[in-house]
């Protein structure tokens, strides 16, 4: 396992394709139960298909990564959009296209937002990203409570994350259901991406309605939807190819 250090949080990263200074990287950013691994194969496809390459990480308590203290602050989207540039600096990044699932893609969008983003962040990509709650969202992360204590999702997810795994889970789905969650709303930093944005949605996501992509196309300067079809939360996972085709798709459209 390869670790960085970035402003004294040690995390674990993977690299996919070559590197080249003149290619832009793809940085995924995972979802808040998620991790490097269970990634899976997508990030070296699409650096496959694009001939970019991909930087992949697991943010403070999640997979190979540091632990973390739970619960953890309300604001832990936000704490993460600003570590974002200094974990670029410990990779050599200069040049990016980030690429977030679900929380990772709200962390996405919010660091977009902000004056250090520019000009290194060229695009965004999101996957299932969350812009405010909704009640659609508390449900569901109330059901994965219950399959967490009784069910088998425990021991799927100490698969990738190990020692982490009460870490990873808590620290998550804590926050989003702590009353005081209901606040998080990110409506307003959307007008400030100038960087173009595709967000992707699964059709039958059971985290999120359409309502979630609809805010960001409309909120985002330069952004635009896809809709995967038969499909829930996990659009590279439950329908890859579709899924790598609107990326390479969106990438291949970029300004050189």
């Amino acid at each position: 396992m390869d670790t960085l250090l970035a402003r004294g949080h040690r995390l674990e990263f993977a690299w996919f394709g070559s590197r080249s200074a003149a290619a832009p990287t793809l940085v995924f950013l995972h979802e808040g139960l998620g991790c490097v691994s269970l990634w899976r194969d997508f990030p070296a496809k699409l650096a496959q298909e694009t001939g970019w390459p991909a930087f992949v990480y697991s943010r403070s308590g999640y997979g190979g990564s540091e632990p973390v203290d739970v619960p953890r602050p309300l604001s832990y989207m936000h704490d993460e959009a600003l570590l974002l540039p200094a974990i670029l600096d410990a990779a050599g990044i200069r040049d990016a296209v980030l690429i977030g699932h679900s929380d990772g893609g709200s962390i996405a969008l919010l660091h977009a937002a902000s004056d250090g983003a520019r000009p290194r962040v060229r695009a965004v990509i999101t996957e299932a990203a969350h812009v405010f709650v909704e009640d659609l969202s508390v449900r569901s992360i109330e059901q994965a409570r219950v399959a967490y204590l009784q069910g088998g999702l425990r021991t799927r997810l100490a698969r990738h994350h190990g020692e982490n795994v009460d870490c990873a889970f808590w620290g998550w789905n804590r926050a989003w259901l702590d009353p005081g969650f209901r606040a998080f709303d990110l409506t307003r930093d959307l007008p400030h991406i100038t960087a173009p944005v595709l967000a992707l949605q699964g059709a039958d996501d059971p985290y999120g309605t359409l309502a979630q992509v609809d805010a960001i196309v409309q909120g985002c300067p330069r952004a635009h939807r896809e809709l995967i079809s038969e499909c829930g939360h996990e659009p590279h996972r439950e329908q890859e190819a579709a899924t790598l085709a609107a990326m390479a798709r969106f990438l291949r459209g970029l300004p050189a």
